[in-house]
């Protein structure tokens, strides 16, 4: 191994400590503006492991008055996409290729993306594929994202 990913080096400088978690996902937001726009709160984040927070508002809702199915995506989109960088050398990058949703019933209040997975090898290049539930306050999974992430080198 190299060195952990700088995202990854980032939330372990910050996570510790006060406000840290609430400062890495303004950050990330700031990093990626559309992800941001969801506001997603980063709560946990380890190689092969990420938890991100959405709180229900008007900005992320649907005519239906529950949580919108893109804002759901992307939410999905950041829990892989964090738990994979995560996984990842600082000279490795990953891109997301693939992504598809299952959704399962209205999203409303608070939802958590939990994506968990073993890492793959050290070396490992090439398409990798993950899920992340979603859930509501209540534990119930409203939807399932399926990301496939390419992993491979960053070039020189």
């Amino acid at each position: 191994m190299t060195s952990p990913s700088k995202m990854l080096l980032q939330w372990q400088k910050l996570a510790p400590k006060f406000g840290g978690p609430w400062l890495f996902s303004r950050m990330l937001g700031r990093l990626a503006p559309y992800s941001g726009s969801i506001k997603p709160r980063v709560v946990e984040l380890a190689p092969g492991r990420a938890v991100v927070l959405m709180h229900d508002r008007n900005s992320v809702r649907n005519h239906l008055r529950s949580v919108h199915a893109i804002a759901l995506m992307n939410l999905g989109e950041i829990a892989t996409g964090l738990a994979v960088i995560a996984c990842l050398d600082s000279d490795r990058r990953g891109i997301v290729t693939n992504l598809s949703m299952e959704y399962i019933k209205k999203a409303r209040g608070t939802l958590s993306a939990t994506c968990d997975f073993l890492p793959p090898a050290a070396d490992f290049e090439g398409p990798f594929t993950v899920r992340a539930n979603l859930t509501d306050e209540q534990g119930d999974v409203v939807s399932i994202a399926t990301a496939e992430w390419t992993i491979g080198f960053t070039p020189k």
